[in-house]
């Protein structure tokens, strides 16, 4: 790592970034192969091939290790929604959503892109098992809750975007509803807690589009 800026965290070099980048692949890897119960700073440290101790160098805890791997994941379905509906996301606290070019995005769209990753099977293990480490640790909840806090806030910025009548209230319960009806979807689609039907695809996708903008 190279030294710090302005006293805050360090800043990675070239190589460091790398193999940080190495090592949320290795705790991807695990939680979705072998589950919440062996994802252990051990475990992840023995698939990537390393020490604890080098995996400790950059995330000290499991906690921070979990924390890293949700916050690339949230990044991650930030950029593809960007990239499919043309919208502009900027990070900041709350965030602001900008129009897609060439006019305003459809919410019908949006939905599509949200449920399009409840299609990569290893995406929704992967939440899955941090869901159950969460139900054990209070710190990984901790990370849970900061998660879908982002996420709600993202949604509750579209909303705004779309019905700027609305009261700041009802955008935040809408986007708070949105946000546990799909995750809720995502155990059913997946086939881990039911069977999907297209009639309830055709149904989830309504009500989805109904809370973003109707």
């Amino acid at each position: 790592m190279s030294e710090k800026k302005g006293g805050g965290r360090p800043q990675l070099t070239r190589q460091g970034s790398l193999r940080r980048t190495s090592l949320l692949d290795a705790a991807e890897a695990v939680l979705i192969a072998k589950g919440n119960a062996e994802a252990s700073l051990r475990a992840i440290a023995g698939e990537v091939g390393v020490r604890v101790g080098h995996l400790q160098h950059y995330f000290p805890t499991r906690a921070e290790l979990v924390k890293a791997v949700l916050e690339r994941a949230l990044e991650r379905s930030l950029e593809r929604l960007a990239e499919t509906t043309g919208l502009r996301v900027r990070q900041e606290d709350p965030p602001a959503v900008d129009g897609a070019e060439g006019g305003r995005v459809d919410a019908a769209e949006v939905v599509a892109v949200v449920l399009a990753e409840q299609e990569d099977p290893r995406l929704v293990r992967l939440y899955v098992e941090v869901w159950a480490l969460a139900a054990r640790d209070e710190d990984i909840a901790a990370v849970v809750r900061e998660f879908y806090r982002k996420y709600v806030a993202h949604v509750e910025a579209f909303v705004r975007q779309g019905r700027p009548e609305w009261s700041a209230e009802v955008c935040r319960a809408r986007a708070e509803t949105f946000v546990a009806l799909v995750e809720g979807a995502a155990l059913m689609r997946s086939g881990i807690a039911g069977s999907r039907t297209s009639a309830m695809d055709e149904q989830l996708v309504r009500q989805a589009v109904g809370l973003l903008r109707d």
